[in-house]
Parts: structure tokens; sequence; C-alpha cells
């Protein structure tokens, strides 16, 4: 997955003057397909964009150092475990994670932030630490994640409906 320092270098440095505190302007684009599988999946649709804008900033094509792919950074094998047949394909990719994500909220019993850092850094590096890996940028994902999921939450009057 795409952390928290590979995303600027991935997307470039101008990344950053939104990644952390507001939201990016290309986050509306996807916004009927993240809401139609959000539902599906019975996945807060704020922290699922929030997700998005920090792994890949909403680019379909983004690809990070490490192998990650699309706008929800599947690795190739997670890809595969959920069917993705291509990663940049805006709709296999946000299915695929957000089914990944799905079951990791249930392994986790819905504790976000677990779920956040598995995601991230893998279910077993969670396992191994008993809870939030002490890895710099799963620490500085899980949060910028979070603070995006609460700017996002105060738009649901404008984001709610999907005409």
């Amino acid at each position: 997955n795409l952390h928290a320092q590979g995303i600027v270098r991935a997307l470039g440095a101008g990344s950053r003057s939104y990644t952390r505190r507001s939201l990016n302007p290309r986050s509306t684009e996807y916004d009927r397909m993240i809401y139609q599988l959000a539902d599906q999946y019975k996945l807060d649709r704020a922290l699922v964009k929030a997700i998005i804008q920090i792994e890949s900033s909403f680019n379909p094509q983004a690809l990070s150092p490490k192998g990650a792919q699309g706008l929800m950074q599947l690795m190739p094998a997670t890809a595969s475990r959920y069917n993705v047949l291509d990663p940049y394909d805006a709709q296999q990719n946000l299915r695929g994670g957000m089914q990944f994500f799905a079951d990791l909220m249930k392994r986790y019993q819905n504790d976000i932030r677990l779920a956040l850092a598995a995601y991230n850094a893998g279910a077993g590096a969670v396992s191994k630490y008993q809870g939030i890996p002490p890895f710099p940028e799963t620490q500085a994902y899980v949060t910028q994640v979070m603070q995006l999921h609460r700017n996002y939450q105060r738009l649901t009057g404008i984001y709610a409906e999907v005409s």
C-alpha cells in the first residue's frame, strides 16, 4: 500500500498540500461508484473517500514504488484474491479494495484504526504488534485517514445523494 510519504513521491510534492487537511478537488469524480459499493459492503462513504485520497489521490492509474495499483492501491496478491483482473479499472479496483477493507473491518470488530493499520501495513503486522504497528508511515497513514474521514463526514449533506 502507498504510505503517507510514498504518496508524495509517487504523485509529486504538490499533492501534500491537500492530503493532510483539505479535500482533493478530484474527490467527486468517482462518487457514484464509491457510494454504491460502500453501501453494498456496509462501509462509511466518507471513510472510503478518505482512504482513496490518501492511497492514490483519486488517480486510477496510480502505481506505488512497492507495486500497489489503482485508486485503492491494491497489491497484486490482494487484487488477485478479490478477483480484480484489471487493477487500473476504477470499478474493479474500488470493488476489490472495499471488499478487502470490509473483511478487515469484520476481522477487527469494526475498529477503524486497526482495519486502517492492516490495510496499510498488513494484518500480520497488526497481529505481531497487537495493535497499530510502530511504523511511522503506518501511524501517519491512520492519523491522516482519520482526519480526512472527519472532513468528508462534515460534507455529508453535500455528498449524501448521488443523482
